[in-house]
């Protein structure tokens, strides 16, 4: 008698529900389509790992919908089979184990689908975390990964993301002008003082001199500050990222506002 066979599938979802794919190259540099989370499908129920390995009868996970659905093959292990392979990998997928960045619900999806067909899931959901990491401002997402971590350990779904692309992408280019705006008033006041000495002074010759750039080291000075601003900001894990741009710009021009005045 031939043996059963069963249909293997993988739900993919967002957890970022769009938002990834609309802000990723705002607060990363760098374009990513989602933040992925997938669970393995057979026997009619979903396996994934959160809070340790769960399963749900087909489509009453609490994720919802999936965004697509990767069919992995046909595998012919029975279900009680299955079962004691959850057990003995058990001990491994507990919530004081689960890593968002090297041991997470992907990573769980990838070692039962090999267990069941031989096969991978797709490169593109494993290496989101190096994406992610590698990209220019990747080390500054760092602690809303971990917040995001530690909301998954407790076998929770991440509530739908408070802020909007609008405020994010407000904040992203309030930043960016009044960078600029401040460097550019720092260094016209700067440019006033060398005109005034230079009529009073004779001139020097200098020899092979280096063109300095004033604007542009004043800018970097303070792009360099409301990044630690914005740094800090998102170490303690109070605020979204767009009120953390916010706040670490005003601090920094408050900063320079006050040195203004006392120079006057």
């Amino acid at each position: 008698m031939a043996e059963d066979s069963y249909k293997v599938s993988l739900n993919v979802y967002d957890l970022s529900q769009g938002l990834a794919r609309q802000l990723s190259t705002t607060f990363l540099g760098k374009a990513i389509e989602a933040i992925w989370h997938t669970g393995v499908v057979v026997y009619g129920h979903e396996y994934y790992f959160g809070g340790g390995i769960q399963s749900a009868p087909v489509g009453t996970t609490p994720y919802g919908t999936p965004l697509r659905v990767v069919d992995l093959g046909l595998t012919h292990v029975p279900k009680d089979v299955f079962e004691m392979y959850l057990q003995e990998i058990g001990p491994r997928y507990t919530a004081e184990t689960y890593s968002l960045m090297t041991h997470n619900c992907n990573n769980f999806s990838n070692e039962v689908a090999q267990f069941l067909v031989g096969a991978s899931i797709p490169d593109y959901i494993l290496n989101l975390p190096n994406e992610v990491m590698n990209s220019p401002m990747g080390p500054l997402m760092l602690p809303m990964i971990q917040q995001l971590e530690m909301t998954l350990r407790a076998g929770a779904v991440p509530q739908a993301p408070q802020f909007r692309p609008s405020v994010a992408a407000q904040s992203a280019q309030t930043v960016k002008s009044a960078v600029t705006h401040n460097a550019a008033e720092s260094t016209k006041k700067k440019d006033e003082d060398v005109d005034r000495k230079s009529k009073t002074e004779s001139p020097k010759k200098t020899g092979n001199a280096v063109p300095l750039d004033p604007l542009g080291d004043a800018r970097s000075k303070v792009q360099e500050e409301i990044s630690s601003e914005f740094a800090a900001i998102m170490a303690t894990g109070t605020l979204r990222a767009s009120e953390a741009a916010a706040l670490a710009t005003k601090r920094v021009m408050q900063r320079y506002g006050h040195m203004s005045t006392a120079q006057i």
